[in-house]
């Protein structure tokens, strides 16, 4: 039963703190699209995609209206396309079907131009994988993701390695528009297979034929609860908890209501604190609402630990189904005080390292130099790699070279994607280590059978 003051409460989350749903993700397996014939293949996808997907955006719509809560992304994810297109080589095709579909039904983006190759590729994967440039500079809506490590596996060094080349061709193939075509390329390890949030979604294998899973977001709601607080780190720890309750059960209504509108099960609510460029919606003012000076500072992993673990305890209570990646997001170019401290300095890439141990995700949205080599950009996806493999969570890298650009410069992504100060990377070569290739193997803690 929903009281009175609980509907005030979230109305002025609302109205004053920036609540919304971040998305509403409709997964769709294309498992009966698989086809010999490329051309043939690319037509079954389109017409699933956009007679699945047709009235995603009028359904969140109607739900902002009726519940007074804004759905700020509707989006698509569909089943690997590396899985879809092997039959007939046609994955370029598969990725405009993609584009087409999702300009036609209007959604924001559409993820799963996917390859899961965390212990070893294919020759058809080694295919898919060499499109990856080429299909996100020729698409608007397209995103892509590669898995390249796991606990139960280790992590595919081969795969890094080519990682880093891709990451580089897909920043010069889209180098007029600051390179945004490596915004829309995630590489994972411990990718999960219902995690609503773009560029990472995908539909996973073992998902049903169409599923709604919603991202809420919330950092300035949570921002404005411990500005009342006064007391110690535990009481700030259970401001935290009782606020992502609170917020976690906005994303289940509207998860639950827009599954049944829209004929879908309902998957999952992804718990992260999802921030954006708008002042008031900052994950690092949280941080610097505990009583860091600038997030960036010594206590700033410890800090995001206490929030991460927080939302984590508290959201899980409110929803049937928690997935996705749930924590803390902290993606450079989407963070109003992330942007802040790392134009000043305070907030560095091996900072951001650190944190990505205890929160969601990895070095996210993080804008680099333009002329930074392909093996510097492998080193920081086995890096991260590493950190989640070790600790059996989800990590990932979606760096951005962006050519012509040097640090001091900044690169405009536009929308939610931000804007993003040029960071400093190291200048020291990881060129033979990265070479060298191979497998990193799985960690003794993988061997739970």
């Amino acid at each position: 039963m929903i009281t009175d003051k609980e509907i005030f409460e979230t109305m002025g989350m609302v109205r004053s703190q920036h609540l919304d749903v971040r998305c509403i993700t409709m997964g769709i397996s294309l498992f009966d699209c698989i086809s010999s014939d490329k051309e043939e293949t690319a037509r079954r996808v389109y017409d699933k995609i956009a007679t699945y997907a047709k009235d995603l955006v009028d359904v969140g719509n109607k739900i902002a209206t009726m519940y007074g809560v804004p759905v700020v992304n509707k989006r698509v994810s569909i089943t690997p396309a590396s899985l879809v297109g092997a039959a007939s080589g046609g994955y370029f095709e598969i990725a405009k079907a993609m584009d087409k579909a999702a300009a036609e039904t209007g959604i924001d983006f559409i993820g799963g131009y996917t390859a899961l190759v965390q212990k070893g590729a294919t020759d058809k994967e080694n295919a898919f994988l060499s499109t990856i440039p080429e299909a996100l500079a020729a698409t608007k809506k397209v995103c892509s993701s590669v898995n390249v490590a796991s606990s139960r596996a280790g992590i595919n060094m081969d795969a890094v390695k080519r990682m880093g080349e891709i990451v580089k061709q897909t920043a010069y193939l889209t180098r007029e528009e600051d390179s945004i075509g490596a915004a829309k390329l995630v590489t994972f390890a411990n990718a999960v297979e219902d995690n609503p949030f773009m560029a990472g979604a995908f539909h996973g294998t073992g998902e049903a034929d169409k599923v709604i899973n919603v991202g809420v977001s919330g950092p300035g709601v949570v921002k404005a609860a411990l500005e009342q607080v006064d007391g110690d780190l535990t009481a700030v720890a259970e401001t935290v908890k009782k606020t992502a309750f609170k917020v976690t059960r906005v994303g289940q209504l509207v998860a639950k209501t827009a599954a049944k509108m829209l004929g879908a099960e309902f998957g999952i609510v992804d718990l992260s604190l999802a921030p954006t460029p708008a002042i008031g919606d900052s994950v690092g003012r949280i941080l610097e609402e505990m009583g860091l000076e600038r997030v960036g500072a010594c206590g700033t992993t410890a800090a995001l630990a206490l929030l991460n673990d927080a939302v984590k305890k508290g959201g899980i209570m409110a929803s049937s189904h928690v997935g996705g990646l749930s924590g803390a997001f902290i993606p450079v170019s989407e963070d109003i005080g992330m942007i802040e401290a790392a134009e000043m300095g305070a907030l560095t890439l091996e900072r951001l390292e650190a944190m990505t141990s205890v929160c969601s995700v990895g070095i996210d949205m993080v804008a680099i130099p333009g002329d930074t080599p392909a093996e510097i950009i492998s080193a920081m996806i086995a890096d991260e790699a590493a950190i989640g493999v070790i600790n059996h969570k989800t990590t990932a890298v979606r760096a951005i070279p962006v050519y012509g650009k040097k640090v001091g410069d900044s690169a405009s992504f536009g929308g939610l994607l931000g804007r993003a100060p040029i960071m400093k990377v190291s200048g020291y070569s990881p060129l033979k280590f990265i070479s060298r290739g191979g497998r990193i193997p799985a960690p003794l803690s993988s061997n739970k059978n």
